[in-house]
């Protein structure tokens, strides 16, 4: 087994790098931390090494022994993680289109994540977002999904252009907004529908809003909005698939 004690080591700089999201965007890759994450990527068969200060943990190969002081250098958090893995980007393309989220502006990593694993909890088929959605490969998104994010599709898209396509392939086009909507109670659950939620101060851009064809407010005492992972649970659970 290979083993590198020098942070000053370049394949080690290198891989330090992919902490900075232009260096991910250029070379299709990222780091996942800790036992279950990079499990999660293994079943996933997107690893491409895995650095850890307990490498006989791991049967797969190419792996490489590495102090903890290196595996605390490619974490991007106080973890104390012993295990890092460098990944390829998850590129899978979506196989149905019976449920599908749509993201315009999400901020938050912490909500990006949530949302992501609350889609996969739910049965849906992929994530589309804007080019104003956070990262999808900032280590907050990859530790809130806790592996979703290697189990379904996440592309970016012209939100207007992605809407107008789902429509003429007759998927019901569902945008979240206090301004003229039904409350989700009232709604008539579609065969197959994308769920459109929004940034989270100023939520779902009118041009939107004025392309979907339901619009949707969850009824609430005290309150005229939720956080958008909160709000977006709500939506995705009454729009889930019947179980199996």
């Amino acid at each position: 087994m290979e083993r590198i004690d020098s942070s000053s080591n370049q394949r080690i700089k290198n891989w330090a790098k992919l902490l900075q999201k232009k260096e991910r965007d250029r070379t299709g890759l990222f780091l996942a931390e800790g036992d279950h994450l990079i499990e999660e990527a293994l079943k996933a068969g997107i690893v491409e090494v895995i650095l850890s200060d307990h490498a006989e943990d791991y049967s797969f190969e190419p792996r490489i022994q590495v102090p903890s002081h290196i595996t605390a250098k490619l974490s991007g958090s106080t973890s104390g993680a012993h295990s890092v893995a460098v990944c390829r980007q998850f590129s899978a393309k979506p196989e149905h289109w019976n449920r599908i989220l749509i993201l315009d502006g999400v901020q938050d990593p912490g909500n990006l994540g949530t949302l992501i694993r609350t889609a996969v909890s739910f049965g849906f088929d992929a994530v589309f977002c804007s080019e104003n959605t956070c990262d999808f490969y900032n280590e907050k998104v990859i530790r809130s999904t806790q592996g979703a994010l290697f189990q379904i599709p996440i592309l970016r898209e012209d939100l207007a252009v992605l809407v107008e396509s789902l429509q003429k392939q007759g998927i019901t086009v569902i945008a979240t907004t206090l301004e003229k909507a039904i409350p989700l109670s009232e709604m008539e659950k579609p065969q197959r529908a994308a769920v459109i939620l929004g940034n989270e101060g100023n939520g779902v851009r009118h041009e939107l809003q004025e392309k979907a064809d339901l619009r949707v407010r969850i009824e609430m005492n005290g309150f005229e909005s939720l956080n958008v992972a909160v709000a977006g649970g709500i939506i995705m659970y009454s729009l889930r698939e019947d179980a199996k």
